[in-house]
């Protein structure tokens, strides 16, 4: 599904956030990108949602090189993804529920289809009594879930988690990992960021481990181990 095919990427003048990254993601998986923060780890995803350019190598997704989309073509490609950030990035002027119909708005879902599908996705994380609140008036955990809820309501392919627990305490963090496994066992694969030992070690999922732009490990039920 994704591939990363002996990637490099160098900021000038000289700064190499990741050198000669080879890896592939399969349909429906969850894994977590772990390393100390500059590893390279929030390059690595903007490069999977062409927001970067490889230096070097090739970034595929469904066979397709992701930076030899035309820019008239990326919003297709971005569409399969679901991104949710440690910092919300939610529209504070909007409710909850105007924060998840916007999304679906921009890429041309219609009113009756909104109506439909933005309650379906506060059902899925715990947030319909919350639907006509706005973002300052929602716990930090709530603000996440919200985000996530933004996330996912159009049926990405994918969700990018990047270090979504950063911002959250003990019971919030838990709450949050609890619905992107959710998401997951729904069929959506979870690429999970994060420098949280607790967290990653708790998934027993696949871990990569990145150092100074390298990997040095990548293990089935994996754990931090920096």
């Amino acid at each position: 599904m994704i591939k990363f095919q002996n990637v490099t990427k160098i900021y000038p003048p000289n700064t190499v956030a990741l050198e000669n990254i080879s890896f592939e993601v399969k349909s429906k998986e969850f894994i977590s990108i772990v390393g100390k923060s500059g590893a390279g780890k929030t390059t690595l995803l903007k490069l999977l949602l062409a927001e970067e350019e490889p230096t070097q190598g090739r970034v595929f997704f469904d066979d397709q090189d992701v930076h030899k989309i035309k820019k008239s073509k990326l919003c297709f490609h971005r569409r399969k993804i679901g991104t949710v950030f440690q910092d919300y990035k939610l529209l504070p002027f909007k409710t909850v529920y105007e924060n998840i119909a916007y999304v679906l708005e921009v890429i041309g879902v219609n009113n009756k289809d909104i109506c439909s599908q933005v309650p379906d996705v506060l059902d899925i994380v715990g947030l319909s009594e919350k639907a006509n609140n706005f973002p300052q008036e929602l716990s930090q955990g709530e603000r996440q879930r919200a985000a996530i809820a933004r996330a996912i309501a159009h049926r990405p392919e994918v969700v990018l988690a990047d270090e979504p627990t950063g911002n959250l305490d003990p019971y919030n963090t838990s709450d949050v990992i609890k619905l992107l496994m959710k998401i997951h066992e729904m069929g959506t694969t979870v690429i999970l960021s994060s420098h949280n030992r607790e967290v990653v070690n708790s998934l027993e999922k696949r871990v990569i481990t990145l150092e100074k732009g390298k990997i040095i490990r990548d293990e089935e039920k994996g754990r931090f181990f920096l």
